[in-house]
């Protein structure tokens, strides 16, 4: 049995593991082969308000996400917009110097009128003393005024190219200054969120903190049954591409490290820069955000999907995450949270992109 199939079958019995710690949570619950087990304890006192609590804190996680987003394709927007810029100084500086070569060829063709003493070359040429002088003035003639033709019309050019410069510059440098506010806003929002569910989490009681754990343990157990049930898994047996399997060794080999909104590792990760950088060990280079990782890679069907494909939750594609096989995906979760596998279903399933389609 290889690394990756030993990491993906070890990625499994995490996810069993995760199951059982909801089990437990709770005192009966549907299993993954579908047995039904004990009926459920009745809920402690207050638990509704928890259950709230959690809804309410999971939906500000959700939407720091999607301003997580906005956040990254700003942020990203902005690093191609100055690297144009600087491409653009660039160009521009290239310009002037053939500006410079351009007008010293002028000056160099004045300086030998001049030094001729400043006849016409027409009077030069009407004085020849032979035909031949004739004929060869005459053709050296044409030679210099086609020259000074094209002198001119590159001058022109040059000139035209550095002002179409200019106004590029200009547009880039607005652009910049959009995405500039535009990540500005977005980490307001992102701070706003997480700082508002961490002052709900900070109010809870240490046994409620364990309780919100298991609840939301719970919520995903049961999503991921439901997913199930409907024998979805029977259908998706396609094995890993090579790439694909170098991606998932390298995703699941950040389990453990703390999600931070914005990181793209190594020491910390959000949910698509795992996936992009998972990927980018693997040799191919993705767009940075769930969003974008949506618009931009192929669509595969569920049934279809294989270790490696990345699976977009919710309806704003504001999470991702990474299958690893049977039915379990490794991913970035939220702040507070480590990397960590879960059921590929215990989130509402947007679409699933392949990056090596």
């Amino acid at each position: 049995m290889g690394t990756v199939e030993r990491r993906r079958r070890g990625g499994v019995s995490t996810l069993a593991l995760l199951c059982a710690t909801a089990l437990l949570a709770v005192s009966g619950a549907v299993g993954v082969t579908g047995v039904a087990q004990a009926a459920p304890a009745a809920p402690e006192p207050g638990a509704k308000s928890l259950e709230q609590v959690r809804k309410e804190i999971e939906e500000l996680y959700r939407q720091a996400g999607t301003a997580t987003d906005a956040y990254n394709l700003a942020e990203g927007e902005a690093k191609a917009q100055s690297a144009k810029i600087v491409e653009i100084a660039k160009q521009v500086v290239a310009g002037q110097d053939r500006i410079t070569a351009l007008k010293d060829r002028a000056g160099a063709a004045a300086r030998a009128q001049y030094r001729s003493g400043g006849m016409p070359a027409g009077a030069r040429l009407a004085l020849s003393g032979t035909p031949s002088q004739f004929l060869d003035g005459a053709d050296r003639i044409r030679q210099g005024e086609k020259a000074t033709t094209d002198l001119l019309s590159e001058m022109n050019r040059t000139q035209s190219d550095l002002q179409q410069y200019a106004k590029d510059a200009t547009a880039q440098w607005e652009k910049l200054e959009a995405n500039r506010i535009k990540q500005e806003n977005a980490k307001k929002e992102i701070e706003g969120k997480i700082k508002t569910a961490e002052a709900l989490e900070s109010k809870l009681q240490a046994e409620e903190k364990a309780r919100l754990i298991q609840l939301e343990q719970e919520a995903q157990y049961q999503a991921q049954t439901a997913w199930l049930s409907t024998g979805v898994l029977k259908e998706i047996n396609s094995s890993a591409s090579e790439s694909g399997k170098r991606a998932v060794q390298y995703a699941t080999g950040q389990m453990g490290k703390p999600y931070v909104w914005g990181a793209e590792g190594p020491d910390s990760f959000d949910c698509s820069g795992l996936t992009s950088q998972a990927w980018r060990a693997a040799g191919k280079n993705i767009p940075r955000t769930s969003q974008e990782q949506l618009r931009l890679l192929p669509k595969v069907a569920i049934k279809d999907m294989r270790p490696g494909d990345l699976i977009i939750y919710f309806d704003d594609a504001s999470h991702v995450g990474m299958y690893v096989g049977d039915g379990a995906i490794v991913h970035a979760p939220r702040p507070g949270r480590n990397v960590t596998l879960t059921g590929a279903g215990s989130m509402p399933i947007k679409a699933v992109v392949r990056p090596d389609a």
